[in-house]
């Protein structure tokens, strides 16, 4: 069974344990057994399919959380071409939980913009586990300028459980950077297109989030708080966190009955960790198609209608 097989899995990756024991039965002896595999295959398709039809909020909550769900720098690598990092605020240091750059989508510029939580337990220290300090929120905001100067389109990528909560951080000015960002993304004359690929928590995930369409991969969440976090403050247990996940409202498909995003990124049977080049490609078709009718639009047209989308969130319908 794989490691990081989450519980709902489980009796999944124990059929495909079965098919490649009977496949590798069929290569050592000879034995004709391919009515069997194709009858299991079809049997775990179909409980692939029944288990990812049904997930609760938490369970993909989970997925969001998994270990081997494609990080922004794979998808980077998997949707773009000429790819060349930009570094440092110009003020303090460079945050590696930022991977932000120039890039070429389907060959036309763009300037990507992405949290990084970084794989392994080296990749995740350097990264800080894909929570920026303010100096990533600043360096973000200078590519964003830079990408607004050269009428170049944006598109941000979010994974982040928050931003960096710790003492140093507040005090070269977390909040302050946050909500500089929020402001100047709200205004900023070139397309921009959010894409929550994982977590999308609280102003960690917002700092690179006000844009003029956000859309989500089918099992990410989005939320002002961790489901975790939430439980701690109304049960004063995280122990409630599946139950906090559920009344939440963090996935896809209910923030897009809401309003609160724009679209969904269909993933891959199994979730994106299952298959991420087709994942990629997936994410990468929806960029394009929402790309195309932003880039037709004025400077003034795409900051009147990024307004207008933004201060409908939150309206109550009557």
């Amino acid at each position: 069974m794989p490691q990081h097989s989450l519980d709902f899995e489980k009796p999944i990756d124990l059929l495909r344990e079965k098919i490649d024991a009977l496949r590798h039965m069929r290569d050592d002896a000879g034995i004709n057994i391919a009515d069997e595999i194709r009858r299991l295959e079809d049997r775990c398709h179909e409980l692939m399919r029944h288990t990812f039809k049904h997930l609760s909020a938490w369970q993909i909550t989970q997925l969001a959380r998994h270990p081997m769900r494609p990080h922004a720098s794979d998808y980077i690598k998997a949707m773009f071409t000429d790819f060349d990092e930009l570094h440092g605020d110009r003020a303090f240091k460079d945050d590696r939980a930022i991977l932000a750059g120039l890039a070429r989508l389907d060959g036309k510029p763009v300037m990507v913009v992405g949290q990084e939580k970084g794989r392994e337990t080296k990749g995740r220290i350097a990264h800080n586990f894909g929570m920026p300090h303010p100096e990533g929120y600043r360096r973000a905001l200078r590519l964003f300028k830079l990408a607004e100067r050269y009428q170049i389109p944006v598109i941000t990528i979010i994974d982040t459980p928050g931003a960096y909560p710790s003492i140093d951080a507040e005090a070269r000015g977390q909040s302050e950077a946050i909500a500089r960002n929020l402001l100047e993304m709200a205004q900023l004359r070139t397309p921009i297109i959010c894409a929550v690929i994982g977590e999308g928590c609280s102003g960690g995930a917002l700092g690179i989030g006000v844009g003029d369409h956000t859309m989500m991969m089918q099992y990410a969440y989005y939320a002002t708080i961790s489901p975790e976090g939430c439980a701690s403050i109304l049960w004063k247990s995280s122990s409630k966190a599946q139950e906090a996940a559920a009344t939440m409202g963090i996935t896809a498909e209910v923030l897009l009955q809401r309003g609160l995003i724009d679209s969904i990124v269909e993933e891959p049977l199994g979730g994106a960790h299952r298959d991420p080049q087709l994942a990629a490609s997936f994410l990468k078709t929806a960029l394009l198609t929402q790309l195309r009718p932003l880039k037709q639009k004025t400077p003034d047209q795409l900051v009147a209608d990024r307004y207008q989308r933004l201060v409908k969130i939150g309206r109550e319908r009557e």
